[in-house]
């Protein structure tokens, strides 16, 4: 007997999703709680010869997009995070069996409802991976970053396979 979805349909559920969403966000906060905790605003730590711990307060979005755009940037992406969260969860509701796909949405929902909760909480992004080379620095971003990265990065893969698989 099959398990049965909210829609009532039997077969895969979006629960597994959600709960995967949930361990990235619970990493997420966890480690900038722990920075947080352990660093003041600019400290570091030299991990390897490219790699660093760092606090920074990124109240814009990637790349410190529109990050001295005065804090009214603030409500606009914690707005996008909403409404993102809700479209995810209306897809991982409709495609519950679609594996790629669904592990793509709920690693960008536990990023992105990570990154509000910062916004909501403080007024911007706890970032603290920082890697670097030669003297260039790529900006630092945090694991719910990461996780939105790789969910984009499947989202593109998942498409990739399902127009190969339609040709």
């Amino acid at each position: 007997m099959g398990r049965t979805s909210l829609s009532g349909r039997a077969g895969p559920t979006m629960w597994p999703w959600l709960g995967w969403a949930v361990v990235i966000l619970l990493a997420d906060q966890l480690t900038k709680t722990l920075i947080l905790k352990n660093y003041q605003l600019g400290d570091s730590t030299l991990i390897t010869s490219f790699f660093n711990l760092v606090r920074a307060h990124n109240p814009g979005a990637a790349f410190s997009f529109l990050a001295d755009a005065g804090g009214w940037q603030r409500w606009l992406f914690t707005g996008i995070g909403a409404v993102a969260t809700i479209f995810i969860v209306w897809q991982l509701r409709a495609h519950p069996g679609q594996k790629l796909f669904s592990f793509a949405l709920s690693s960008i929902l536990g990023g992105a409802v990570g990154n509000v909760l910062d916004r909501l909480q403080h007024g911007y992004v706890v970032d603290f991976l920082q890697f670097h080379y030669a003297g260039w620095y790529f900006p630092s971003f945090n694991i719910a970053d990461a996780a939105i990265t790789l969910g984009a990065v499947c989202l593109i893969l998942d498409e990739l396979l399902r127009v190969r698989r339609e040709r």
